[in-house]
């Protein structure tokens, strides 16, 4: 075995370690964003964190995050809670910040 051929492994791992974690970061900020809409929404402890687990299935309907925006901006309406989607997506983009650091932690 070559040096090249040890690189080009050590390559391949970090890149699957990296993909890895950017799906767990994607799945916790999801978890984190149903939580968050559940807030706004008044919902219990115990069923946020079910609907945070829909929202987390909702992303696997299409590829994107268009499927994760669409079920909250949805949601919120049909609760009656006037939210905009510039509000909603940067609330998306501040938990993926925070997704992202907390997977790199080990949390």
């Amino acid at each position: 075995m070559t040096t090249f051929d040890d690189r080009e492994r050590g390559f391949e791992s970090k890149f699957a370690l990296d993909q890895e974690q950017e799906f767990k970061a994607i799945a916790r900020r999801n978890k984190l964003l149903g939580l968050w809409a559940a807030e706004k929404m008044g919902l219990s402890p115990e069923t946020a964190d079910q609907y945070a687990g829909a929202v987390v299935r909702a992303d696997f309907e299409q590829p994107g995050e268009e499927d994760v925006y669409r079920k909250i901006a949805q949601d919120l309406e049909g609760a009656g809670l006037t939210v905009s989607e510039g509000e909603i997506r940067r609330k998306m983009d501040e938990l993926s910040s925070v997704a992202r650091e907390q997977i790199r932690n080990g949390e």
